[in-house]
């Protein structure tokens, strides 16, 4: 995750990512990016893993990553990309598969199964559900020196105190 010191993670890539919320800071983390940030980005990417993303997330995602090559597109279009959500939803990503209804269950019965650990990028309310149900087992943190104080947050209310 990308959250600044107060813990907001939302739209960290560019001004129209995730305007809600009447959100203005789109892009913040834009100015703090170099090359030691690809270099750990690459590690990160380099094991085999499938995505657990929530429905905006995985919208923005679905337009943008398919259409591109490199080091980081090529690991997340070879993921299996999850769709977390209630209802049903729009699967057009390559190895795109639904996952509905009863998140917190299916997805504590997914980490039961054989395979590659899951990332979760971005995915603020998908985050939560996970983060209540006690689902989360690492979490890696890029802070970045600056308060936004409005704006999705990693922390929400009803986070359950755990240590990692």
């Amino acid at each position: 995750m990308m959250i600044s010191l107060d813990g907001v993670m939302q739209a960290p890539g560019g001004p129209k990512e995730d305007i809600s919320g009447d959100f203005k800071y789109g892009g913040w983390t834009v100015p703090y990016s170099d090359e030691s940030f690809g270099d750990i980005l690459n590690k990160e990417l380099s094991v085999s893993f499938d995505l657990l993303l929530g429905k905006k997330t995985y919208d923005i995602w679905n337009a943008y990553w398919p259409k591109q090559k490199g080091p980081i597109a090529d690991p997340f279009n070879k993921a299996k990309n999850m769709l977390c959500r209630v209802k049903g939803g729009d699967l057009t990503w390559r190895r795109s598969v639904l996952i509905n209804g009863d998140v917190a269950a299916r997805s504590k019965a997914l980490k039961k199964e054989d395979g590659p650990v899951f990332h979760v990028w971005g995915s603020s309310v998908l985050i939560q559900t996970l983060l209540k149900n006690d689902l989360v087992d690492e979490l890696r943190l890029r802070i970045y020196p600056l308060p936004l104080v409005s704006g999705s947050g990693l922390f929400a209310e009803g986070t359950i105190p755990v240590a990692f």
